[in-house]
């Protein structure tokens, strides 16, 4: 009887983490949903016509894809420099959304001025390799943002001179997917073998 417990709690347990990675994907998808029905809600609330609440959908799917075509070829647009301008004069707000603009651009921009190298790092101590993402550097001196486990958007960051860090073969998505999936899917073996 005993044996036939464990067999099922083990069974249990495989099923469970089975099912984990399908349950957090359909979570993401359902916000996502929720949050396109609200706005979808809120637009229909004000002119009670499913007609002009899609036809409001349209035409702001269309600005945005205007938006982005104008950034790709020229650069940032009047609006969104205009309204720049008036968040800089906004203490606290000016400050978050500077720092939001240049994370975002980190991730998404192609320009290789924009620092997206990995490094592995020996944090919290000696002896204790983790990868972080290289964010900025001054001289011998490097920035360096340290994701945490299973959630990659928490962190720490620290300042580390150069010579504390080594070179990661890892791009940003592979360290993300480092993260995440808290190491297991890391195939570069060879890259661990090298770490001190």
């Amino acid at each position: 009887m005993k044996a036939l417990t464990q067999k099922l709690l083990n069974n249990f347990l495989i099923g469970i983490f089975a099912v984990i990675p399908i349950v957090i994907i359909l979570q993401i998808i359902i916000f996502v949903k929720d949050r396109i029905s609200d706005l979808f809600g809120f637009v229909y609330g004000y002119a009670n016509s499913y007609l002009y609440s899609f036809f409001v959908f349209v035409i702001s799917f269309f600005v945005l894809v205007s938006i982005g075509h104008e950034i790709v070829k020229k650069g940032r647009p009047l609006l969104i420099r205009a309204f720049e301008h008036i968040i800089d004069r906004i203490p606290f707000l000016n400050t978050i959304y500077r720092v939001l603009t240049k994370v975002i651009a980190m991730f998404t921009s192609n320009d290789q001025t924009i620092a997206k190298e990995v490094v592995y790092v020996e944090y919290p101590k000696d002896g204790i390799w983790v990868p972080a993402y290289v964010t900025n550097r001054y001289e011998n001196k490097v920035v360096l943002f340290i994701p945490t486990s299973p959630n990659p958007t928490s962190g720490f960051t620290v300042i580390a001179d150069k010579s504390k860090v080594i070179k990661s073969k890892m791009d940003i998505e592979d360290a993300t997917s480092f993260i995440v999936s808290v190491g297991v899917d890391y195939d570069k073996a060879t890259e661990m073998s090298q770490l001190p």
